[in-house]
């Protein structure tokens, strides 16, 4: 049996395993395939078949496909799919061991969260009418999330009492009940003060709550509420991107450090307990310099 019909021979079987014990869909099924026969082929140069491959041999395979400009994220499935495939021959005693269980699994990195420049930040910022009681709530809202970083869900459970005009801070309860306070800034400022004399009067209706922004049945808003005004503000700015509810607080962690601030403080601001969390924005921020770099600079 030539070696092309050995490796059929023990591949169908294992195909066919995926899709009776594991019930995988026919894509993944095929993309397991791919690998396989990808592999099967790059291995036949060398005379060496699919089932005796060892792990140098996946390595160097690793290598070749990296140096073509294969993405880490193949390179993970690819891995993922040699596992799975030798961890099969073994159970079905075609193979002693699994050439795979000495290879790391590449590190693919956490995603980058989506931000705005400063210019579509300040686009967001002018949608609300803000000649009007709700308008100029949520640009109120909109102000202060940009200027301090909370979480939604800190910002619409906020009280009017954790509110400071006259130090400029807001003493804000987050994750694990821990208490922080954040600098609210004097554009935010400017906006509360304006906010507490003409809006929020009109919104209460002469009734007693404590919610520094309540909607106008005079209730406590929710953060999927407030996340549904981020969303139609966007669009009438014309910002397509893929938003989140953190897209504010993204977005004011990158500017601050791409204004020079200090990775630790922000990490305060943001009420991080682990500065390793806060640390992915200084690949945003590396990111929109190189980008500026690359769009600027005459050997860009």
């Amino acid at each position: 049996m030539s070696k092309k019909d050995n490796t059929s021979y023990y591949l169908q079987p294992f195909l066919d395993s995926l899709w009776l014990e594991s019930g995988l869909s026919q894509n993944t099924v095929e993309a397991y395939q791919r690998d396989l026969i990808g592999f099967t082929t790059w291995l036949t140069q060398f005379d060496i078949d699919l089932a005796a491959a060892s792990r140098q041999d996946i390595l160097r395979y690793q290598t070749e496909r990296l140096r073509e400009g294969r993405k880490v994220r193949s390179e993970a499935r690819l891995l993922s799919t040699l596992r799975r495939f030798y961890r099969y021959l073994c159970r079905e005693d075609i193979r002693d061991s699994d050439p795979t269980a000495q290879i790391e699994s590449p590190r693919l990195g956490r995603p980058l969260p989506a931000s705005l420049t400063e210019v579509e930040v300040e686009t967001l910022l002018e949608q609300p009418d803000v000649n009007v009681a709700l308008g100029l709530r949520d640009r109120t809202m909109l102000e202060v999330l940009y200027a301090t970083g909370l979480r939604v869900s800190e910002l619409v459970g906020l009280s009017f009492g954790q509110v400071n005009m006259r130090q400029g801070l807001v003493r804000c309860v987050g994750k694990g009940n821990k208490e922080r306070l954040v600098p609210l800034g004097e554009i935010a400022l400017d906006w509360l003060q304006r906010y507490f004399v003409e809006s929020r009067p009109v919104l209460l209706k002469g009734t007693v709550n404590e919610d520094l922004f309540p909607t106008q049945r005079g209730k406590a808003m929710t953060r999927q509420a407030f996340w549904y005004l981020i969303k139609r503000y966007a669009k009438k700015a014309g910002i397509e991107k893929d938003l989140s509810p953190h897209t504010l607080r993204h977005a004011f962690a990158t500017h601050l450090l791409n204004h020079g601030a200090d990775l630790r403080v922000v990490q305060l601001l943001l009420g991080h307990a682990d500065l390793s969390t806060t640390q992915i924005y200084t690949h945003v921020a590396k990111e929109r310099l190189k980008s500026l770099h690359a769009t600027h600079h005459p050997r860009g």
